[in-house]
């Protein structure tokens, strides 16, 4: 909701008067400030509105998901590159459904950006590999599949790999 640097300045102001709280001996005001400042520190990284499309879109509800994506208005400005990144994906998991070339554009942005973390890394490349399939291009197809079959550590995508391989065979 707020801008990434008014968190970091509200963040700087808070543990500033928790200082004057400890200079005034309210050491337990002081303590309690500390552990509120890390609050807009870790929206500063973890976006709000980001973190409620992720549990809408865990509850199947690509609507609500898409209303708390809407509410960011300027990406680039409001957001951390990661974010971004994250944005970007879950924009590419909804318009998937609809639009292979606007979601193609999504995914490659947000492997651009960047992804914390390998699973999610994975699905986007696996994403891209379906639809470089769907277009007949199979080259891309394959090098995308192998490389988010490298990053899927936990074998969490296995089936859907083994699934796309056998698919790819018949084109």
């Amino acid at each position: 909701m707020f801008n990434k640097n008014i968190k970091l300045v509200l963040a700087a102001l808070i543990v500033a008067f928790a200082i004057y709280q400890f200079t005034e001996n309210n050491i337990g005001n002081g303590i309690f400030l500390i552990l509120l400042a890390t609050l807009p520190i870790f929206l500063y990284f973890k976006n709000e509105l980001i973190l409620m499309a992720f549990l809408k879109l865990r509850k199947q509800d690509m609507d609500g998901a898409k209303k708390w994506l809407d509410k960011i208005k300027n990406p680039e400005g409001a957001l951390v590159q990661k974010q971004q990144g994250y944005y970007n994906y879950l924009n590419g998991i909804m318009v998937s459904q609809t639009n292979l070339t606007q979601a193609e554009k999504f995914f490659k942005k947000a492997i651009e950006l960047g992804l914390s973390m390998d699973q999610d890394l994975a699905l986007a490349k696996l994403q891209l590999a379906g639809i470089a399939m769907t277009k007949r291009r199979k080259i891309e197809a394959t090098n995308l599949l192998n490389e988010a079959k490298k990053l899927d550590k936990h074998n969490m995508l296995k089936d859907q790999i083994k699934m796309m391989q056998q698919q790819m065979k018949k084109i």
